[in-house]
C-alpha cells in the first residue's frame, strides 16, 4: 500500500509551489521602481560624457562592421503609417506586456514567475549600474549617425527635452531594457508553456529589437550588451524543474527497481 501512494505524494510536491505574498511582491516591484528614479537624479550632469561615450560606440559598431541603423530606420520611413505604428509599440508595449507577463507567472506558474522575476531584477540592477558608470546618449540625439527622432517627428513621443524630464534617463541607452525585458518574457513564456506554438514568443523581442533599432533609440551593441546581461543571469539564476521528482535524494535508482519490488511482495502474498 505504501509503495502506491508514496510516488504520487513525491510527485504531488513540485507541482504546487507556493505562491509568494502579494504586498511583498508589490514592495519589490515599488522598489525597483524607486531604484530607477535615483538613477535618474544620479546621472543628471552628464550630459558631455553621454555624447563622448556615444560617439566612441558609433565607432565601435563601424569598426565591428556591424549593420548601420540607418538601413532599419529607412524601411520604417516608407511610410507613416509604419513609423507611427513603430513608434506606438516602443511607447506602449514595454511595461504593459512586462506587468502582463508577471501578472500571468504570479497568478498560473507561481514557480515560473519566482524565476522570472529574479533574473528580471539581476538584469534591471546590472543595467542601472551600467547606466551611471557607462552614460550614453541615444542614436536619435547623435548628429553623426544621420538619424532622425522618429517619435518626436512622427509620433507619438514619451519623451521630453532630456534636460526637462524628471521620470526618464534618456542617457541609458546601454544595455536595452526594452529588448532585455522582451526577451525575457518570451523566453518565460516558452519554459512555462507547452503549446506548440509557444515559439512564436519569439517574435516580440525580434520586433522589439526592430523598433528600438529603427526608431533611433538604441544601437545594436545595447541589444547585444542586455542579451549578455540576460544570458549571465540565466545561467546564474536556475529554471525550476518540473521533474525534480523523478530524482528525489539524488537516488534515481530507486524509483525504478519499485514497481519490481512490489511485484515481488503481491506474488509473496498470493503464496
Amino acid at each position: 500500500m505504501n509503495a502506491r501512494t508514496e510516488p504520487a505524494a513525491t510527485e504531488a510536491e513540485p507541482d504546487a509551489p507556493a505562491r509568494p505574498p502579494l504586498v511583498r511582491e508589490l514592495l519589490l516591484v515599488a522598489g525597483l521602481f524607486l531604484l530607477y528614479k535615483l538613477g535618474r537624479q544620479l546621472a543628471t550632469g552628464h550630459t558631455a560624457e553621454a555624447f563622448r561615450n556615444a560617439h566612441h560606440v558609433w565607432d565601435w559598431e563601424r569598426a565591428l562592421r556591424l549593420p548601420d541603423e540607418g538601413g532599419v530606420q529607412s524601411l520604417l520611413l516608407h511610410g507613416d503609417a509604419l513609423v507611427h505604428v513603430a513608434n506606438t509599440y516602443y511607447a506602449a508595449v514595454h511595461f504593459p506586456a512586462t506587468a502582463a507577463f508577471l501578472i500571468w507567472l504570479y497568478l498560473r506558474r507561481p514557480g515560473h514567475y519566482t524565476w522570472a522575476r529574479r533574473v528580471m531584477a539581476a538584469v534591471t540592477g546590472a543595467a542601472l549600474v551600467l547606466h551611471l558608470l557607462f552614460p550614453l546618449a541615444p542614436p536619435r540625439m547623435l548628429g553623426a549617425t544621420g538619424l532622425i527622432d522618429t517619435a518626436r517627428v512622427y509620433g507619438p513621443s514619451v519623451y521630453g527635452p532630456p534636460h526637462a524630464d524628471e521620470l526618464s534617463n534618456q542617457f541609458a541607452a546601454m544595455p536595452s531594457l526594452h529588448f532585455g525585458w522582451a526577451l525575457m518574457l518570451a523566453i518565460g513564456l516558452i519554459a512555462a508553456t507547452r503549446s506548440r506554438w509557444r515559439w512564436l514568443w519569439l517574435l516580440h523581442p525580434l520586433l522589439t529589437l526592430l523598433v528600438i533599432v529603427g526608431t533611433a533609440n538604441h544601437y545594436w551593441l545595447d541589444v547585444i550588451a542586455a542579451a549578455a546581461l540576460l544570458g549571465l543571469a540565466l545561467a546564474a539564476i536556475h529554471l525550476p524543474h518540473r521533474s525534480r521528482r523523478d530524482v528525489p535524494r539524488g537516488r534515481p535508482q530507486v524509483r525504478r527497481r519499485a514497481p519490481a519490488e512490489e511485484e515481488r511482495e503481491l506474488v509473496g502474498a498470493a503464496r
